[in-house]
């Protein structure tokens, strides 16, 4: 009886939640625009400032901006997800069904 109400209690645990593909369908959108935005800004500087100075190498100034922007915002993201699964990982409410994992490994 004990093994069936674990094995229940694991299932309801590993269950997805209702909307759990959306909100991850958002997050990954939303990181995907910002690191386009941030592209797309720094060709813009670099087209600014090669229209003001007519230095070719100003435009590849921008580009770069903008690559770096990009892989900023990849960082940040990777680092907020980081520390999400800490703060789930040591969260008190989820202690209980990593002590069941224990049991039926």
């Amino acid at each position: 009886m004990e093994s069936k109400q674990t094995q229940k209690d694991l299932n309801s645990v590993t269950k997805e939640p209702k909307y759990g593909r959306v909100v991850s369908a958002v997050s990954g959108l939303s990181l995907g625009i910002s690191m386009v935005v941030a592209v797309l800004l720094g060709v813009g500087i670099g087209m600014w400032l090669k229209s003001l100075t007519g230095q070719t190498w100003t435009l590849w100034l921008g580009v770069f901006w903008g690559v770096g922007g990009a892989i900023y915002n990849l960082y940040l993201a990777y680092k907020r997800q980081q520390k999400e699964m800490n703060e789930l990982q040591n969260d008190p409410k989820y202690r209980e069904y990593q002590d069941i994992e224990k049991t039926l490994s």
